[in-house]
């Protein structure tokens, strides 16, 4: 596998850091191209000025993807040390530390947080995290209403989504967006 690359926008063509081994699994360049390419023109989503999270963040190429484009901040949720440390290299490489911030430990145990408009969940795949994580992070106030929502589950993972607004199926993984509903 290629290291991953920012696509687009202010850090285009900017080597992200791997940790060693499988624990991390970096998201396919494609799906994250296909995800930006819809909501880039998505009349529902606005990335200039966004506050994104990227949960279950490992080398962060979600939320730098969104900082890359115009962004306002990201939040990164991550666990795995050595995820955590290739995330903090990425980000001190794309010199982003005033608009990223890294929260570690368990996604389904966060503090109480602030109102962000964009998140990506991509999880350890067959799980069923997305939907433990997304209540954990609602409780604790860190979605807003309305939230657009950007999920990557893996082929034997379900997900139920009311209002879905796109789905896309890239290898073993489907990606699904939708807008949180109050």
């Amino acid at each position: 596998m290629s290291e991953p690359r920012i696509i687009a926008g202010e850090f285009k063509g900017r080597k992200l850091a791997v940790p060693a081994g499988l624990e991390t699994r970096p998201t396919n360049a494609r799906a994250r191209q296909a995800v930006f390419d819809i909501l880039a023109h998505a009349p529902w989503c606005e990335l200039r000025g966004a506050k994104v999270l990227d949960v279950f963040a490992g080398t962060g190429a979600y939320g730098l993807e969104a900082l890359s484009r115009g962004a306002a901040s990201a939040v990164f949720f991550e666990q795995a040390p050595a995820a955590v440390a290739a995330l903090r290299a990425n980000i001190a490489a794309c010199k982003m530390q005033d608009a990223a911030r890294v929260v570690t430990g368990d996604v389904l145990a966060v503090p109480q947080g602030t109102a962000h408009d964009l998140v990506f969940l991509d999880p350890p795949y067959g799980k069923d995290l997305v939907p433990k994580a997304l209540a954990a992070l609602r409780a604790r106030a860190w979605i807003a209403p309305q939230a657009v929502i950007v999920a990557e589950l893996g082929p034997d993972d379900t997900l139920e989504t009311p209002d879905l607004l796109a789905e896309r199926a890239h290898g073993k993984a489907r990606v699904k967006i939708w807008r949180v509903t109050p």
